[in-house]
């Protein structure tokens, strides 16, 4: 019997001459594809929802602040530019899900079931090992990094009530009676995600994505709405073209590091790559060629986001100019419209919800694989819990993705800053992951000439990348630095 690969959680047992035979002369079992498991039943539609799940984070409530760092000139010219990068580098690498290549018509070849595995079989050798350190990492910080997210979301709506209620907006008193710590709130984001976690795997999880889609709709939407209001209201847009000047409270210093931040903000907001063989795991066998599909889903997901992004961005830096918060929604105060913002805040919650397991996804699955191979006669490993007659979970499952969703918490609950470290893991994995790795894929699987003027332009593209990823890191290492200062553990 073979057991199923990394790709989505669990292990699911076919026959192996079924699977020694590629399933090609099988092809008449409706419930298989033509590697042996079961048939996948992904769409653009399912592929974009976990695209737009993955890439609309709550980030997008601080591009007004990345747009000050840039001024009306580079900020939206940066977005635009970066879209068009993560979408080409995106189509890619979906070209190199299967190892023999193909075009958009057919698809021939080996699949690849996770990022690692299209580079084995591209590269090979210690790519891999480099890559799965990359990956992992990062996901790692991303987990860590909406744990944080959502804990001050919560802690938002708890504030806007209490200031509501006590009805003292500017007093003291009230301000100080309303303050508390987001650990609680952590805690309670991690509970939550010990149950999606049990989720075995990305095709069980669309309608999540879906779901969490559509709260970064929600609030995207309520944002860009206050921000008209704020512009109106203050009758016209603030901001100049060359962003936040050199003026009381910004060195000149800062006013570099922060303008590297936020370029790579940007530039990171985009990317999904890490994520994007195992999204395409889950489409539907063709035709069409899983590569034309996510080239349609990554179409549709990258134009959406950069609509919201845009608009979202400049629009807040048109309601607040140089003074542009860190997160938009906190730019209109606690108190009015206090129902809108709990609103948009709570949707900022339920998306964060589901991103998280859609980040965290990859990692549950290399980690269940290995194991399976580690103790393949292992009883534990084997067991199961029967919570009714269609419902059983796996107890080793249960207790591995419980135990990292609690070591994310207690990261998170250690060190609050961690915002910055994420964007320094980001900086660090923005260039291999999105743009490197893609790059050298392709070129090896579809024999691109070396010295040839695609070969050239590809290598020009990816030293750009490696460049941007270089600066946004040494802007984020400030940040971290400057965090370190007023440090203290579990500070909430």
């Amino acid at each position: 019997m073979a057991k199923k690969p990394c790709g989505g959680g669990g292990a699911f047992e076919v026959s192996s001459s079924l699977v020694e035979s590629g399933g090609r002369n099988n092809a008449g079992a409706a419930w298989l594809d033509d590697d042996g498991r079961p048939r996948r039943t992904g769409t653009v539609w399912t592929a974009s929802a976990h695209i737009v799940t993955a890439v609309i984070g709550s980030g997008v409530l601080s591009l007004a602040w990345a747009i000050a760092q840039l001024g009306w000139a580079a900020g939206p010219a940066v977005m635009l530019l970066f879209a068009a990068v993560i979408y080409y580098t995106s189509t890619l690498l979906a070209r190199c899900y299967r190892s023999g290549g193909g075009d958009d018509a057919v698809a021939t070849g080996k699949r690849s079931y996770t990022y690692m595995d299209a580079v084995r079989a591209s590269l090979g050798g210690r790519h891999v090992a480099l890559c799965g350190a990359i990956q992992y990492a990062n996901l790692f910080g991303v987990a860590v990094g909406y744990t944080i997210a959502a804990s001050i979301s919560m802690l938002a709506i708890k504030r806007a009530d209490c200031f509501h209620h006590v009805k003292a907006h500017n007093g003291k008193r009230a301000a100080s009676s309303c303050t508390s710590s987001s650990n609680p709130y952590m805690i309670l984001f991690g509970a939550v995600e010990v149950v999606f976690s049990q989720i075995p795997d990305f095709d069980r999880i669309w309608w999540l994505s879906i779901l969490a889609a559509a709260m970064s709709f929600t609030y995207s939407a309520i944002g860009l709405a206050l921000g008209v209001a704020q512009t109106v209201a203050n009758g016209g847009a603030k901001g100049s073209l060359t962003g936040i000047g050199i003026a009381a409270g910004v060195t000149p210093a800062q006013k570099v590091w922060r303008s590297l931040q936020a370029f790579g903000d940007i530039a990171f907001a985009y990317s999904y790559s890490v994520i994007l063989i195992e999204i395409q795991d889950t489409v539907r066998a063709p035709p069409p060629s899983e590569a034309a599909v996510m080239r349609k889903a990554t179409a549709v997901s990258v134009a959406v986001t950069t609509v919201f992004y845009t608009l979202c961005g400049c629009l807040g830096y048109a309601a607040f100019g140089d003074a542009a918060p860190d997160n938009l929604l906190t730019g209109f105060g606690f108190y009015e419209p206090f129902w809108l913002l709990d609103v948009a805040n709570a949707a900022v919650v339920v998306h964060l919800v589901g991103a998280y397991q859609v980040f965290c996804q990859p990692i549950f699955a290399f980690v269940e694989k290995w194991a399976a191979a580690a103790w393949p006669d292992s009883a534990f490993m084997a067991r199961e819990i029967g919570l009714g007659p269609r419902l059983r979970i796996s107890v080793f499952r249960l207790a591995w993705r419980t135990a990292f969703v609690g070591l994310t918490t207690v990261v998170a609950m250690l060190l609050p800053f961690f915002g910055d470290v994420v964007g320094l893991l980001g900086a660090v994995s923005f260039w291999p992951l999105t743009v490197y790795f893609p790059v050298e894929m392709y070129v090896a699987q579809h024999g691109v000439r070396r010295g040839s003027t695609r070969w050239l332009c590809l290598q020009m593209l990816s030293a750009a990348c490696l460049v941007v990823s270089l600066a946004a890191a040494a802007g984020s290492i400030a940040d971290v630095v400057d965090a370190l200062k007023v440090y203290r553990p579990f500070s909430g």
